[in-house]
């Protein structure tokens, strides 16, 4: 990851707050965070709007983190026409129907538990990963699970802030190749 400014950085750092708003609600749904980091602007660095995102989420409510998951749909069911949903979920697309059944009963089965959908950095994961995650998480405690609910979210927004940056604007600088990502 790049340390110094980037265009789509200075872009991000000049957008209207109207502008700007919609943008991070798309990385993250909680407004708490988003709220948060659209205050810190200006970033001088792409790791300073990281490091911001990452203290946002760390002050997030557990009704923020409800809203930020609300933003997230089940593994294994991205939402249709959505290429940041198919792309996350990517390691979910070429899974047999029978990891994909398994994983809609796990899915409901964490659900039941937690009251809220499951939630992992999907991207680079394997199908198989996903469904170890979610058979071993669903026997943490709320509290537990809460804390790695965040920590995945940050890991979340960190690789979509990162996309957004590099990317606003597509016409002004060529898109990169979401395997520059990690994804």
């Amino acid at each position: 990851m790049t340390s110094s400014s980037t265009p789509g950085l200075t872009r991000f750092n000049t957008l209207a707050d109207g502008e700007a708003t919609p943008a991070l609600h798309e990385v993250c749904a909680s407004a708490a965070w988003g709220e948060t980091v659209l205050a810190g602007r200006p970033y001088a660095t792409e790791e300073a709007l990281l490091s911001a995102s990452d203290a946002a989420m760390a002050e997030l409510t557990a009704e923020d983190l409800a809203e930020a998951m609300a933003g997230h749909p089940p593994i294994g069911r991205p939402i249709p026409g959505d290429p940041t949903s198919s792309r996350e979920q990517r390691g979910m697309a070429g899974a047999s129907e029978e990891l994909k059944t398994e994983m809609l009963e796990l899915n409901l089965a964490y659900q039941e538990r937690f009251g809220h959908v499951f939630l992992i950095c999907a991207t680079g994961a394997t199908g198989e990963q996903m469904r170890d995650a979610v058979k071993s998480r669903t026997g943490n405690s709320p509290e537990q699970e809460q804390e790695i609910v965040r920590t995945e979210l940050g890991k979340i927004n960190r690789i979509r802030l990162t996309r957004l940056v590099r990317e606003t604007l597509a016409e002004e600088a060529p898109v990169q190749d979401s395997r520059d990502l990690g994804e």
